[in-house]
């Protein structure tokens, strides 16, 4: 009995002092969230590719400087026009997202415009992967919902 007593002990005492890659990785998760977010909110931004399903749709965004504000407001302005938005970094909740620790696979960029369907700024609404980030560019992707298609978005600093 006190056998088996020492070894429920020490099998507790090991797994006690066991930490979990799910630690690990949730640290990993914020401090990207983290990065991603301190990066957006540094300045303006101007879409410098914008491919919507093959379609090369940049040229809908010229003159546009969007600013990432700290509150998760979203602002889209040129001389004329602003448009207001809101965005976020989460976690992905995408199941086919990597494991990886050193990139944003299981992170998103998420942008909300309140526009109607017809809107160039309703093309931008989405929960994008982060493909790249650097402090002067982001980019981000997504895969299409109905076709499969790959939808590039990229804003570099002004």
């Amino acid at each position: 009995m006190k056998f088996q007593f020492g070894i429920v002990l020490l099998a507790f005492l090991l797994c006690a002092n066991c930490t979990t890659d799910d630690d690990n990785n949730s640290d990993s998760m914020q401090e990207q969230i983290m990065q991603a977010q301190n990066v957006a909110q540094t300045g303006s931004w101007r879409i410098t590719n914008f491919n919507d399903s093959g379609q090369d749709e940049t040229s809908d965004f010229t003159g546009y400087s969007f600013v990432f504000g700290d509150d998760g407001a979203l602002t889209a302005s040129n001389q004329t026009i602003t448009q207001a938005g809101t965005w976020s970094i989460t976690e992905s909740s995408s199941s086919s997202s990597s494991d990886s620790d050193d990139d944003f696979d299981d992170v998103d960029f998420n942008i909300f415009f309140q526009v109607p369907d017809s809107s160039d700024f309703e093309d931008l609404n989405d929960d994008w992967d982060i493909f790249s980030l650097t402090t002067s560019r982001i980019e981000l992707r997504d895969v299409s919902g109905g076709d499969g298609s790959l939808d590039i978005l990229v804003f570099e600093k002004i």
